[in-house]
């Protein structure tokens, strides 16, 4: 068995509720102890590819996902202590309200299942909880006793003020949350250069404005050490206990094979685990942009094309037609293939965007996608309705959808299900897999296993 791995200082930045100032709060955190000389870990709670790319701006490090619904909560302790291996400390950011969680019905007493205050629970980390005192004075006290008195099991530690109006505002906030018992450790004021850019599905990825977003990270780092007692922060971090977990167990290698991944700015949206599961199985990763290459990299026995914003670049993606071209008759022609959401937009006929615009692309399948103004997202658990390169039919996975756009026919490779969906949806062939569902494989290691020998199969077979 491999050695166990030791989970030092860390903390959990929460919210009370979805838009109250997280990722600005969170990422300049990071980037502020890291001006200190701190080596510092990040992860992001939940299903997200975005803030994550964020924290890698202000850490310098790979982003890290801990979410106990998709890969289980037994694997929150491994994921963090490997995301936090020789840091100083572990900085995790949460999502949406510090309870909030899944859908699923709770049972009572228990916390909502891939909530921040279940990963910071099962890390036993202490919570920095950041309040919207933009619209409240000494109606603060009465909001941080609720989120500090709820659940006996979460460590609400200390509190960051965000948009505060003024140097009397800050005043009375400071006094009522000071009647809790819980230290205020830093108080922002309103500000407009703290207002992110915002696009339908959140932040604008890094890969789309690295530079632009260096230059905000750099600002929003100096302004969180000046509003923020960056050594009391440090020093929580300190206090909580050591903990020892077992390593995440990666997949076994089963061969050597060569794998396209698409990247760039129109195809952002891939988890770390992921590469690293799939390097693990044996698969040595080749990137291209489908922007500007004019081929598929040589010699490559698979495809992986994952999500990001394929409808913003639609034109760009249409007229690379030597790509589209290449895609069209190796993947047609039995390249092994795993597109999920943007990707399966990809490889379909064509995308209608929200102006009209329609984009002719890779025509692997014969789909037409259209993007519209509803948001269809949540968890998901999946069945496979036939075999397909990570599996046989029967099998059963979990994954998440977050998407504006349908697709018609919608397909019936997987049937999706959750409380308040079941329903056919993706395409799949023995060497294809299209679909909505984001899966990560942080704690699935037998689906990077058999992506890797469907490849080694497909490439023996076609000799």
């Amino acid at each position: 068995m491999s050695e166990a791995i030791s989970l030092g200082p860390r903390l959990v930045v929460a919210g009370t509720h979805s838009g109250v100032g997280k990722t600005t709060i969170a990422t300049g955190l990071m980037a502020a102890l890291r001006s200190t000389g701190l080596h510092v870990a990040s992860a992001k709670v939940g299903p997200d590819f975005i803030d994550p790319g964020y924290h890698s701006i202000a850490t310098g490090r790979p982003p890290r996902n801990l979410d106990a619904w998709m890969c289980g909560r037994d694997a929150l302790g491994p994921l963090a202590s490997r995301a936090a291996v020789g840091c100083d400390l572990l900085v995790i950011e949460g999502v949406m309200g510090l309870f909030d969680g899944s859908v699923d019905p709770m049972v009572s007493g228990e916390l909502a299942t891939a909530s921040t205050a279940q990963v910071a629970a099962e890390l036993q980390a202490p919570i920095l909880l950041v309040i919207d005192g933009s619209s409240m004075s000494t109606s603060a006290a009465a909001l941080v006793n609720g989120f500090a008195k709820h659940h006996a099991d979460v460590r609400v530690a200390g509190i960051v003020l965000n948009r505060v109006g003024s140097d009397t505002h800050e005043m009375l906030l400071r006094e009522a949350v000071s009647t809790t018992g819980i230290p205020v450790m830093g108080a922002l004021r309103r500000d407009d250069r703290l207002a992110w850019r915002d696009r339908h599905l959140g932040l604008i990825p890094v890969a789309e404005q690295r530079a632009t977003i260096e230059k905000s990270v750099a600002a929003l780092s100096a302004m969180i050490a000046e509003s923020c007692d960056l050594q009391e922060i440090f020093d929580l971090a300190r206090r909580a206990s050591e903990l020892r977990f077992a390593p995440p167990r990666l997949p076994a290698h089963v061969g050597s094979v060569r794998i396209a991944i698409a990247s760039g700015q129109a195809f952002t949206f891939c988890y770390p685990d992921n590469l690293e599961a799939l390097a693990s199985a044996g698969a040595e990763i080749i990137p291209f942009d489908p922007l500007i290459d004019p081929t598929l990299p040589e010699n490559i026995d698979a495809l992986i094309v994952g999500g990001g914003f394929p409808e913003e670049y639609g034109a760009g993606l249409a007229d690379n037609r030597p790509l589209l071209s290449d895609v069209l008759e190796r993947v047609g022609t039995g390249l092994v293939t795993w597109a999920e959401c943007g990707g399966l937009l990809w490889l379909g006929r064509e995308l209608t965007d929200r102006g009209g615009g329609r984009h002719q692309l890779a025509g692997v399948l014969n789909v037409s996608a259209t993007m519209t103004t509803r948001l269809t997202l949540g968890y998901r658990r999946a069945t496979l309705r036939s075999a397909c390169p990570i599996g046989s039919a029967g099998m059963e996975l979990r994954g998440h959808e977050f998407h504006y756009s349908t697709t018609d026919p919608k397909g019936d490779a997987l049937q999706l299900q959750s409380r308040f969906v079941d329903r056919p949806e993706g395409f799949a062939s023995s060497t294809l897999l299209a679909t909505y569902l984001h899966t990560h494989l942080g704690a699935a290691p037998t689906i990077a296993e058999q992506f890797i020998r469907t490849a080694l199969y497909s490439r023996e077979t076609a000799r």
